[in-house]
């Protein structure tokens, strides 16, 4: 009786190589992107982090009101570890603190929104911090009680629906409040909800003066419906969030997410070669998770 002959050596050892390929892809290769549980996007280090800062060093940093919380976390951390530094953060708006940081007045500029060619194009480098979701919200004595979708949205922020009664609330007047074009937040909404689409201009919009999210959550009133970062909004005891296509801003399809970064103008300072590496480390990445 014959012996069926198994497979050839050779398709052992390619099969042994296979396994060996993917398990060094599984430990070393991924990014931090790819791993369970990694709620940031690519957290990249762009400097190293330092053993030691020298005393007296300061950061300046202006930009996003979105992450003013995080600037704080991260000066505390930062001054914490580093005795006789000193982190100083304003909070003007992403294109405020380009500006600042393009004419010398700070060594990084907190930006909410990507690069254009044209600022990259000036030495600009932008690292990312953290992802972050854009809550929409409206006043909690709004008698609006469900949800949008993402197309009730966009046309709620262009102007092609006005009255709650259109989405399914109460007949009432949407008043769309604004935020200033100066605002990273304002120019990532329009293009990641209104698709690059204009924002509408009807009488029912009000711009505010100034990039803010507490006199944006004063306007909301009963009618009232603006958006912002979702760390500042969560836990609002005038204001509650909107879901969206059924999802709150913690679910992880979210479809309003975006990066912030800090933003630096080569050839980069040892300050800021420091406070970038703080603010990759784990210790950085743990003290933006307490204010994002």
């Amino acid at each position: 009786m014959s012996q069926k002959s198994g497979p050839p050596p050779i398709v052992f050892i390619l099969l042994f190589l296979a396994l060996l390929g993917g398990g060094y892809w599984w430990f070393f290769m991924r990014s931090p992107a790819t791993s369970p549980g990694n709620a940031n996007s690519a957290i990249n280090p762009a400097f190293p982090l330092p053993t030691s800062v020298a005393s007296g060093t300061t950061v300046k940093i202006d930009g996003s009101t979105s992450m003013v919380t995080i600037n704080q976390n991260l000066k505390r951390g930062f001054e914490g570890k580093f005795p006789g530094t000193k982190v100083q953060a304003v909070g003007n708006g992403s294109n405020k603190g380009i500006d600042d940081l393009l004419a010398g007045r700070v060594n990084i500029a907190a930006v909410s929104r990507p690069l254009t060619a044209q600022e990259q194009g000036q030495g600009l480098t932008a690292v990312t911090v953290t992802t972050d979701a854009i809550a929409l919200i409206i006043g909690k004595t709004n008698p609006f009680s469900q949800g949008l979708t993402s197309a009730q949205v966009g046309d709620i922020f262009q102007g092609k629906i006005n009255n709650w009664s259109a989405v399914g609330g109460s007949p009432a007047t949407i008043r769309v409040i604004n935020r200033p074009v100066i605002s990273g937040t304002h120019q990532t909404f329009k293009e990641l909800v209104l698709k690059g689409a204009n924002f509408g201009t009807q009488p029912n919009f009000t711009t505010l003066p100034r990039d803010a999210t507490t006199p944006l959550i004063q306007a909301l009133g009963t009618d009232g419906i603006g958006y912002a970062t979702f760390s500042q909004a969560a836990n609002q005891q005038t204001a509650r969030v909107v879901a969206i296509d059924g999802l709150t801003p913690d679910a992880g399809n979210y479809p309003y997410q975006r990066q912030l970064y800090y933003v630096y103008k080569n050839p980069a300072s040892p300050a800021v070669q420091a406070f970038l590496g703080y603010v990759t480390s784990p210790q950085g990445q743990q003290a933006v998770a307490l204010g994002n």
